[in-house]
């Protein structure tokens, strides 16, 4: 089964239209798409939204359709508490939250906000650790957690999550590929990180890792995020189904411009349906 995703910008872009939240989040879902996802870059000059409580309010709009964090900077927040905060937003959503987190990008934006900023190895540690304090407080009564990075003293959430939250990772970097074999349950990367023919080598690696955790990288969902390819209907169709035999389930659209509403309708009608039913 193939899922489509819609990317809805959290901030506005000078010179466009802005993009309301949940207008956007309810054509996504009459278009058929499978969940929604937007962007964490909480510091900027450019009037935004902040992550969580934009999908939150989102979620509160929609009746199917999931959201996805894309992905959650891990040094902003405590794991143990996004641990709480995901459990509430999926019971109160009927079990819609796909929960993105990555080890953190943009430097500039730790340091504007007075947040040390971890190196490299920490950003891969911390979002390593955090997967496993998240994890842990979910399923346990009373989680201990020693890491280089995060650390939890028999600490207790309830409710606990009813079924499995799936946690998504925007990984890239050999360590932080092998962290998503081991502990992830989806894969997204951007087109622009990881063009096409570089997919291969990084799938190889997430699925070493998996097969060395005793886990087969098919249980991991892999998700390209992308702009919509260029052409007509068949044309996209096929670049799509290219992306399929390359080991994708699903994809995120970003989509911009004065006519976003309707290529959004465009995507619903032409292009969802027949790569579901040729996927």
């Amino acid at each position: 089964m193939i899922h489509f995703g819609l990317d809805v910008p959290a901030t506005t872009v000078p010179g466009e239209p802005s993009v309301d939240p949940v207008s956007a989040a309810c054509a996504a879902e009459a278009a058929g798409f499978d969940f929604v996802s937007a962007s964490d870059h909480p510091c900027g000059t450019d009037p935004s939204y902040e992550n969580w409580t934009m999908l939150t309010w989102m979620l509160a709009s929609t009746s199917r359709l999931r959201v996805l964090p894309r992905v959650l900077g891990m040094p902003y927040r405590n794991p143990a508490m996004v641990a709480k905060m995901a459990e509430t937003l999926d019971r109160l959503s009927g079990g819609r939250l796909l929960l993105g987190l990555g080890g953190g990008y943009s430097d500039d934006e730790f340091r504007a906000f007075g947040i040390g900023v971890p190196s490299p190895r920490d950003k891969v540690d911390g979002l390593d650790e955090a997967i496993q304090v998240i994890r842990g407080l979910w399923t346990q009564p009373s989680f201990t957690f020693a890491g280089r990075i995060h650390r939890t003293d028999a600490a207790t959430i309830a409710p606990r999550p009813a079924s499995p939250i799936p946690i998504w990772v925007g990984t890239f970097g050999p360590r932080a590929l092998a962290v998503t074999g081991r502990l992830a349950d989806g894969w997204i990367p951007s087109l622009g990180h990881a063009p096409p023919e570089t997919i291969p080598a990084l799938r190889d690696r997430i699925a070493r890792a998996a097969d060395g955790a005793g886990r087969s990288i098919e249980e991991i969902t892999c998700g390209y995020h992308l702009d919509v390819p260029t052409g007509g209907a068949d044309e996209v169709v096929e670049t799509l189904l290219g992306y399929v035999r390359l080991g994708f389930t699903a994809f995120n659209f970003r989509v911009d411009g004065a006519d976003r509403d309707e290529r959004v309708d465009w995507l619903g009608t032409e292009i969802l349906p027949v790569v579901r039913q040729a996927g």
